[in-house]
């Protein structure tokens, strides 16, 4: 482990803790990363969460050691990077404000807009090369390298995005006013 890296104890406590302290830590995998701007939390209690049915072969690391990745295709097609936090729960990472090695993550995107590099799961994963050969593996060690930094903003909480259940729980963290986000925080309109 790093002298700065985040250590396992950091990740033992609740997703939703986790999550909202995760906003403004610096990511890289293999060199490639950034501020984390956007998080989403599940725990096992939560019905949008892979655990709350229990334990199964694609969800076994959201069952293993707080501090190791979760690594998951989404729909067959993206794959979606979470950091395990107390057994069961972990944080998706949504978004990142692309700094370090830009080069790369326009090479493995194929396109070099900075807002559209890491702005949503996949298009993160894609960026930073994440797969699912990183399932299961320590945070505290390479290819990654996470450390504490500030979130550059206020950190708002909002409902997640893309679910068809527990849409209202607020456990979506993001930098207010990021241009970096996948989505900005969800306004009601008055009488909906």
């Amino acid at each position: 482990m790093s002298a700065s890296a985040l250590p396992a104890s950091f990740f033992a406590r609740p997703a939703a803790l986790v999550a909202r302290d995760l906003v403004g830590c610096d990511l890289r995998i293999d060199g490639a990363g950034g501020p984390i701007v956007e998080t989403e939390a599940y725990d096992r209690t939560d019905p949008a969460s892979h655990t709350f049915g229990g334990p199964t072969r694609r969800n076994a690391s959201m069952f293993g050691p707080a501090g190791h990745a979760y690594v998951y295709r989404s729909y067959g097609l993206h794959w979606c990077l979470n950091l395990v936090c107390e057994p069961g729960s972990a944080v998706l990472l949504r978004a990142l404000e692309p700094r370090h090695d830009l080069a790369a993550m326009v090479a493995r995107r194929g396109l070099d807009d900075p807002r559209r590099l890491c702005a949503g799961p996949g298009r993160l994963c894609q960026a930073l090369g994440v797969t699912g050969a990183q399932d299961g593996l320590p945070l505290d060690r390479a290819p990654f390298a996470l450390t504490l930094g500030a979130p550059g903003g206020d950190v708002v909480a909002d409902r997640r995005i893309g679910l068809t259940r527990a849409v209202e729980t607020p456990w979506r963290f993001l930098v207010a006013g990021s241009r970096f986000v996948s989505r900005p925080v969800v306004r009601k309109r008055a009488g909906g």
